[in-house]
């Protein structure tokens, strides 16, 4: 694993074109779709008012709301994007999944030969005449479908996390060399890295606006009601109601840090231009005690070290109720900043710059990238990220200091179950530090 260091520039940050504005609220993908339909809809109309380029396939493995959005924002993105084949565990989640994708009109053109269910959907969808694939499975699967999708040459966007495990991050890190090597292009869930305002702000960090940076921190606290648990159907076995209600099992989502607060830490890994190399956490379940809930924690804190000693606290919290904050804050010797916000030196400076939808941009950027000969491929960020996320988990968990030679190299956790059928599946009991095992 490479790992990257910061080069300072040694001069004074000067300020002579504002591009930051007052706006303090860092949008989530949900807040982001509701203010930006009408937006939306006047870009897609002007990219189609010119001549369109030779069209590309792309099948969706996953229908659940994050493969619908998905397939929704890369028809938007970009002129000439057909949606051919999609593919999910059950067939209920097929039929909403072309209810919604219907809104996109000609641009979704799925016959029932192209809908697949079952365990392996994902064959069925990355065998078809397809030139991308989007894989919005739940994480637990990511690395076998990843690995499936390049041997079959297919141009991947991924959703994040990318895995839940040591094993899992190997396998994908590995996939992603395999890409490199076939020119295949990948892009990542991770959107902000697509986000003006952040590419502004963090381009301005990595020349040196504050300084050498000391300390960073990053928050995803308070989001409950995105989450709802699925009731349980009498009729179904442990694994299709483990399944239907993956958020709540580390075994299939790797736990709402990895799940969601890996958002926060990628910003953090972007501005170091590292990964962490310790982690020591904590956390556990207050609120969300039910059965409804699985048995992950509903709170995290996280102390990670980053290379040259510099300290970042990573907090994460789903409780109804609660103050929210989603975001980052980075300290430097020469001043502060908030990435997608401001940077303050002498005073604040607020982004003014131009403003895009991200959802939609890291999907034109793929395709961009496919229909123009470019390459790129985010595998290497959003595995480091990932990994990040699952060291503190698994030191709140363990109760054990983790470092990030051990958890990518030495680490057997593989949560996946050795055999993949409907049937019992006992929940493991809530982790409990200085008893859970550290694998």
């Amino acid at each position: 694993m490479n790992t990257y260091f910061i080069k300072h520039k040694k001069k004074d940050f000067t300020m002579t074109k504002p591009i930051f504005n007052q706006n303090k609220t860092t949008s989530t993908r949900r807040d982001f779709i509701k203010t930006s339909a009408i937006t939306s809809a006047s870009f897609f109309i002007a990219r189609h008012a010119f001549s369109e380029p030779s069209p590309l396939k792309v099948g969706i493995v996953g229908c659940g709301r994050r493969g619908i959005g998905a397939g929704i924002d890369c028809v938007r993105s970009s002129p000439n994007i057909k949606i051919t084949a999609i593919g999910d565990l059950f067939p209920d989640a097929i039929q909403k999944c072309k209810e919604k994708l219907a809104q996109l009109g000609d641009a979704f053109q799925v016959d029932e030969k192209h809908c697949f269910t079952g365990w392996d959907n994902y064959k069925g969808v990355i065998e078809s005449d397809i030139d991308i694939v989007i894989l919005s499975a739940p994480p637990a699967f990511r690395p076998q479908h990843f690995q499936y999708a390049i041997e079959m040459n297919k141009h991947v966007f991924m959703e994040k996390p990318v895995a839940v495990d040591s094993v899992g991050i190997r396998s994908i890190l590995a996939t992603g060399e395999r890409a490199t090597e076939k020119k295949l292009n990948v892009v990542a869930g991770t959107q902000r890295r697509h986000q003006k305002p952040y590419q502004a702000l963090i381009k301005r960090i990595h020349e040196g606006a504050i300084g050498k940076i000391v300390s960073a921190s990053c928050y995803w606290i308070g989001d409950y009601d995105y989450y709802t648990p699925v009731p349980r159907d009498p009729s179904w076995s442990d694994m299709e109601y483990q399944l239907r209600n993956w958020n709540y099992y580390t075994w299939i989502s790797g736990d709402h840090i990895v799940e969601q607060h890996v958002h926060n830490i990628d910003i953090i890994n972007w501005v170091l231009q590292a990964h962490p190399i310790k982690a020591i956490g904590m956390g556990g379940r207050q609120q969300r005690t039910g059965p409804e809930f699985g048995h992950i924690y509903d709170h995290f804190f996280v102390e990670f070290e980053y290379p040259g000693g510099i300290r970042v606290t990573s907090a994460c919290r789903q409780n109804k109720n609660t103050y929210k904050r989603v975001g980052e804050y980075v300290v430097g010797t020469h001043g502060k900043a908030e990435p997608g916000k401001y940077i303050f030196t002498d005073k604040e400076y607020p982004y003014t710059g131009e403003q895009n939808n991200p959802y939609e941009q890291e999907h034109a950027d793929l395709i961009s990238a496919i229909r123009n000969g470019a390459y790129i491929n985010e595998t290497q960020a959003i595995a480091e990220s990932t990994l990040s996320a699952i060291m503190g988990r698994m030191s709140a968990y363990t109760g054990e200091e983790i470092t990030w030679d051990w958890v990518l190299n030495e680490s057997k956790l593989n949560l996946l179950p050795e055999k993949l059928e409907f049937g019992p599946m006992p929940v493991p009991p809530v982790a409990v530090p200085g008893e859970t095992e550290l694998i």
